[in-house]
Order: C-alpha cells, then sequence, then structure tokens
C-alpha cells in the first residue's frame, strides 16, 4: 500500500512540474497542448478600438455557450504593464482570458495592423482562418462549422 502511494505522489509531482506554455493577465499557467483538441479563437482588442468594445459581448457569449468546442483568448494589443492591462480588461468587461504576451510570433502569426483581428486555428492547431472586423458569436460558428 505505502509503495502505491509513493508512486501517486511522484506522478503528483511530475504533473506539477511541466511547465506553462504562457500565462494570462492574471498569472493562470497554460500548455499549448493541454488547448489541443477544441478550436482556439485568438482575438486582438483595444481600448482604443470601437468595434472591439462592440465585439467582446459576442465574444464573451461564444466563450461561455461553447466551453466543450473552444477556447477564447484575447489579446490587449497595446500590451501594458500588467495593472493597466487588469484596468483595460476590466474597462473592456473581457471574461475570457487575454494572453499576458502577444502569442503571435511564439505561433508563427503575423501580428495584426488592423483591429480587431481575430485568429481562428483548429483543433490541430493550424491557422484556419484570419478575420479582420469584428465578429458576432453567429459569424464566428459560422467559420467552425466549415471545418478544417
Amino acid at each position: 500500500m505505502q509503495k502505491v502511494l509513493t508512486i501517486i505522489l511522484i506522478l503528483i509531482s511530475l504533473a506539477a512540474c511541466q511547465r506553462a506554455d504562457f500565462h494570462d493577465a492574471e498569472g493562470n499557467g497554460y500548455r499549448y497542448s493541454d488547448l489541443e483538441g477544441k478550436w482556439l479563437i485568438i482575438n486582438y482588442w483595444a481600448t482604443w478600438c470601437g468595434p472591439c468594445i462592440k465585439e467582446i459581448p459576442e465574444l464573451n457569449e461564444i466563450s461561455g455557450r461553447h466551453p466543450d468546442k473552444l477556447n477564447v483568448f484575447g489579446v490587449d494589443f497595446d500590451g501594458p504593464n500588467p495593472e493597466e492591462m487588469q484596468a483595460s480588461i476590466l474597462k473592456m468587461g473581457i471574461e475570457f482570458p487575454v494572453f499576458r504576451f502577444d502569442p503571435a510570433l511564439e505561433l508563427g502569426l503575423e501580428r495584426p495592423e488592423v483591429l480587431p483581428t481575430t485568429f481562428v486555428l483548429t483543433p490541430g492547431g493550424t491557422l484556419h482562418a484570419t478575420l479582420v472586423g469584428p465578429q458576432t458569436e453567429g459569424s464566428l460558428l459560422k467559420i467552425l462549422e466549415a471545418g478544417p
């Protein structure tokens, strides 16, 4: 029995040692491999972008209604310090995680020049669509239903 408990403790320790690939604005760590199997929607926004402000409630809706098939993450285009980023997230009413740092380079994507821009990655992690302009829950679901 003691041997089994030792093995379980070792396995728990090993799992806890796995490093996060990235962190969100609140300090939560994520691994890209844990996001595989679901669509990944990455939305670039800024507090000064009118269409972004209108789009955020739609992203909150799709994130809350479809957690079984997709993950939504945001990117604060201005990349402010942590305190400013938290204030921006609150001001925008964002309910989904926001990358602490822009993931574009790490994911092999070009940083957008127009806001809002949304990247849609397949459950396998490849870029499926780059959407420029405000999106709705319906427009995003239509893209997902078209499939890879």
